[in-house]
């Protein structure tokens, strides 16, 4: 299941940006993390391929959402402009962003080369 995060939960899962300065990954396993608006055509177009990632990678790569409206800070942390914007996070090395609706095959070759996690 794709998960919502917010601020808090977002520290806890992946950075804790308000004790750390340098990138410092919270999370167990590599993590994908869709910033989207619910007003976003592309961003609704990208929603069930991120529903197929999350069962096709369940236990390998968790598949997170940040709500742009809700989650400004969030975003305005990332300096995300545009959206969808996808953010790759690897266990280990910095995380790499993406934008745009990517198809399914682009969002799998980034899985495999950017989070090292094959199917």
């Amino acid at each position: 299941m794709v998960e919502f995060l917010t601020k808090e939960t977002f520290k806890e899962k992946v950075f804790d940006f308000e004790n750390n300065k340098d990138w410092k990954f919270e999370g167990e396993k590599p993590c994908l993390i869709d910033f989207y608006a619910d007003w976003c055509q592309p961003c609704k177009m990208v929603a069930p391929i991120l529903e197929e990632l999350s069962e096709e990678y369940d236990g390998k790569v968790d598949i997170y959402k940040i709500d742009t409206e809700d989650q400004r800070e969030l975003a305005g942390m990332f300096g995300i402009q545009s959206i969808p914007s996808l953010l790759f996070v690897p266990t280990e090395g910095q995380p790499q962003m993406a934008q745009g609706a990517l198809p399914k095959d682009t969002f799998e070759r980034a899985i495999k080369d950017v989070l090292k996690v094959e199917k």
